[in-house]
């Protein structure tokens, strides 16, 4: 059987308890986010320019070409599209931060880039989505219309990201408190999801997990390979250039995969990547963050052991 032909087994009560917990995530963001983080994208246009270009126009036509050159199905391609057309969520500020990147700049970015993405997502898929060759077989069964898509995208984004920025504002210590406990939760809860999906068509997923596989490792490094380029192509700083890297190459999967379930009915290659996605994805940002902490380090020893070796001179 072809992966296209195939669906994904997800309930209408799981369905719900996935908008639930990715509205919790937005919630955190939001709620971990100050209005001074807006005002860093006009101190910084530079910068948030060259994020929103990457992330919402260079990375879907980028994924668009991928999926020719790769020559996938109809429904990898989409859901390889759809992934790339999802903003970035609170694991590039944490993985920034492992990389001892500009976390300041990380926050911002995700800040704007949610925000953005409340209309640019839905019109950004539609169009590469209408556009594939075979992907767009899937929109003609289907019929999905983008303003569809913006109205899950308002519950699921835009509502949770207003609520968690009210709270920032009008309770700062509360919010301070509980904004990490909030994003830890509901992370862990979309892992637990994801876990439970996949083990409910595990036959599915090993018959077919080999299809997707190469596919998402390509895009995965196709996107962090983009967020580093085009920083270092502007001459950002070393901090900014981790920070956009995990910016544009970390994406949220998790509303990916509920846009599959909400809107194809689960369909096949979709769900696969979108699911792979959320795990790859952390697995090898994490590998990039951790080594670039460690190359850091060890940069930064090398330049202070001249002046650490002078001063001990200068003692004797």
């Amino acid at each position: 059987m072809n992966v296209d032909d195939i669906r994904i087994a997800f309930d209408s009560g799981s369905l719900t308890t996935l908008k639930i917990v990715l509205g919790l995530i937005l919630f955190g963001i939001a709620m971990d986010t100050k209005i001074d983080d807006f005002r860093l994208a006009l101190r910084q246009p530079r910068a948030f320019a060259v994020a929103v270009a990457a992330q919402f126009a260079l990375l879907p036509a980028l994924t668009f070409g991928l999926t020719l050159l790769l020559g996938v199905g109809g429904s990898v391609a989409l859901g390889m599209i759809l992934v790339a057309c999802c903003p970035p969520g609170n694991v590039s500020n944490i993985l920034t931060h492992r990389a001892k990147g500009d976390v300041a700049l990380s926050v911002s970015m995700t800040a704007v880039g949610n925000v953005l993405a409340i209309v640019l997502l839905p019109l950004n898929f539609s169009f590469w989505g209408h556009l594939h060759p075979t992907g767009r077989e899937h929109f003609a069964e289907i019929r999905v219309a983008p303003w569809d898509m913006l109205s899950e995208v308002l519950l699921v984004i835009a509502l949770p990201f207003a609520l968690g920025l009210a709270v920032s504002h009008l309770l700062p210590a509360f919010a301070a408190r509980t904004h990490r406990v909030v994003g830890f939760l509901s992370f862990v809860a979309l892992g637990g999801i994801i876990v439970i999906a996949v083990a409910n068509n595990w036959s599915l997923f090993v018959a077919y997990i080999g299809v997707v596989a190469v596919a998402v490792f390509l895009h995965d490094a196709l996107a962090l390979g983009l967020g580093y380029g085009i920083a270092r192509a502007f001459r950002l700083g070393v901090p900014a250039r981790k920070a956009m890297t995990f910016e544009v190459g970390i994406r949220n999967a998790g509303l990916g995969l509920l846009f599959v379930f909400a809107f194809f009915g689960g369909l096949g290659g979709m769900a696969l990547v979108a699911a792979w996605w959320g795990v790859w994805d952390i697995i090898a940002g994490l590998v990039v963050a951790v080594l670039w902490a460690r190359r850091t380090e060890s940069t930064d020893e090398r330049s202070a052991a001249p002046a650490g070796g002078a001063e001990k001179e200068a003692t004797a």
